[in-house]
């Protein structure tokens, strides 16, 4: 017995396994810099839109990557109210093949035949659109997208309304889909001339028409864009696959 009680004395006297400070502050510093890393990468893979603060990710799960910010603003009894922001994204490796085909040098500074091109071709865009006007609704929506769609559809038909084509791609967007602060609209042109209108994630509309493909992005890209400046970071964009 006595034996006994000396070996357990002799087990407990043997010092725990305790973890050092400076073993809990290198831990603290890891774990500090994954943080910060983490940090720099979600920086890196998101773009600001500066006058509303809305942030874009730079590249899509459908690798579509992002070309232009910008803002689309509204004149409501002499005030420019902040509608949405938008991201202009497009399927780049594919308009990298279509400017050298068709442009083929490199140029100093973007040309109208290159925005053209681009809202022409059946290449694989979007925009996103990020509301920023609390006070919309979706009828509100509607009605303003049919009405700016119809007259940019109009002005490349040489005057010749078609409303029932345009009232196809909002048309199902019922008032039943609420609709606030940071709300995503997501248009979007796929291949073969097919425009799809996407709602809080929801698809409210897919038509096959080159014409209203073409309308939509002529609003962004075209002669009197909503935003002149995102068209032009869109052009500079375009330079660099050059």
């Amino acid at each position: 017995m006595a034996a006994i009680e000396g070996q357990l004395k002799e087990e407990t006297t043997e010092p725990m396994n305790i973890v050092s400070k400076d073993t809990i502050e290198e831990g603290k510093g890891k774990e500090a810099q994954i943080k910060d890393k983490s940090k720099e990468a979600m920086s890196a893979s998101t773009e600001i839109e500066p006058k509303t603060g809305v942030s874009f990710p730079t590249k899509l799960e459908d690798r579509k990557q992002l070309n232009a910010v910008g803002l689309r603003k509204k004149s409501i009894l002499g005030l420019g109210l902040k509608i949405y922001s938008f991201g202009i994204y497009a399927d780049n490796v594919k308009l990298k093949e279509l400017l050298r085909l068709k442009i083929g040098k490199s140029l100093e500074k973007p040309t109208k035949e290159m925005y053209e091109l681009v809202i022409n071709s059946d290449v694989g865009m979007m925009v996103r659109l990020v509301l920023v006007f609390s006070g919309l609704t979706m009828s509100m929506v509607r009605k303003n997208f049919d009405e700016t769609l119809g007259a940019s559809l109009k002005k490349l038909t040489g005057g010749q309304k078609n409303n029932e084509l345009v009232n196809k791609v909002m048309g199902a967007a019922t008032d039943n889909i609420k609709l606030s602060s940071g709300s995503v609209i997501e248009i979007t042109r796929f291949p073969g001339f097919i425009l799809q209108a996407k709602v809080k994630e929801e698809i409210v509309s897919k038509v096959e028409s080159e014409l209203l493909c073409r309308a939509y992005f002529d609003m962004y890209l075209g002669d009197d864009p909503f935003d002149k400046e995102a068209k032009e970071n869109f052009g500079m964009s375009l330079l660099s696959l050059l």
